[in-house]
């Protein structure tokens, strides 16, 4: 059901990728922002053409040039709430519906919510397979994909004790 491992997010084959946004769509990480490079334009305009988007909701789009034919946008924030845990559940949360919506069953993602004043790895990956375990069936499956080896092991440890 969850696998981690070391890829370039842009190329993992996937039904959807899902990328941090704020509530005009625009990129919250880093990643998020090389995400968009490999995309493409017509992905870049049509995250411009999108209305404001209220912080903890998911919304669905093409994938222009990634591998995924979709990417699943989790919006950690708008005018009036910047990201908080609470958030990042209620948006993971959301982005599972719509996967479920739209029949999506292969989705790929770094760690939502993780970052310098949010949450570590750890957190982030426990946050990510419980709101997971708790999706409506059927449950997609979930690749989570780290820049690093030792990132990778830190991730799928902590996956690991969520689902034991």
């Amino acid at each position: 059901m969850i696998r981690c491992v070391v890829d370039d997010l842009a190329f993992v084959e996937a039904d959807a990728v899902l990328r941090p946004a704020n509530d005009r769509l625009e990129p919250v990480t880093p990643g998020a922002v090389r995400l968009d490079r490999q995309a493409g334009s017509a992905f870049a305009a049509e995250c411009r053409s999108a209305v404001a988007l209220d912080a903890g909701s998911a919304i669905i789009t093409r994938g222009g040039e990634l591998a995924a034919g979709f990417v699943l946008h989790v919006i950690l924030q708008d005018q009036d709430s910047a990201a908080s845990p609470d958030l990042v559940r209620r948006a993971l949360a959301a982005a599972w519906r719509r996967a479920s919506e739209w029949g999506l069953s292969a989705l790929a993602s770094a760690p939502i919510g993780a970052g310098p004043g949010l949450l570590d790895l750890d957190d982030a990956a426990v946050l990510m397979t419980e709101t997971l375990l708790g999706a409506p069936e059927p449950r997609p499956s979930l690749t989570i994909v780290l820049e690093r080896e030792p990132d990778r092991e830190l991730v799928d440890a902590a996956v690991r004790r969520v689902l034991t």
